[in-house]
């Protein structure tokens, strides 16, 4: 199990705006969007590329090598190249910091 990891202070991201965390040797990608946080793996299942530096369009991030959309909320593989989803992950606010754990050994 995994111990929650801060990531910024609450306030600190832009509606749209990520920050990546290192959690137990796996990056994760943590969105702010429409005031509610998100948190994903930041790697494409098509070809490893991190995907936190991809435009924000909504809820979808989109690759910024081969353009594979992700839903932010979920992991969700939304277009080609990409087929499989990506982990998502919990997120909380816990005394002013964001907060993100792994928790798919739990």
């Amino acid at each position: 199990m995994s111990d929650w990891v801060d990531v910024a202070r609450d306030g600190e991201l832009k509606d749209g705006q990520c920050r990546v965390v290192d959690v137990d040797d796996t990056m994760i990608a943590v969105f702010y969007r429409d005031g509610t946080y998100y948190a994903i793996e930041d790697m494409c299942t098509h070809d490893g590329g991190e995907l936190a530096s991809g435009d924000v369009e909504g809820d979808e991030v989109i690759c910024p090598r081969h353009g594979a959309r992700f839903c932010i909320r979920n992991g969700k593989a939304l277009t080609p190249p990409a087929y499989e989803d990506v982990d998502s992950f919990p997120t909380r606010v816990q005394d002013g910091m964001i907060q993100v754990r792994d928790d798919r050994f739990d």
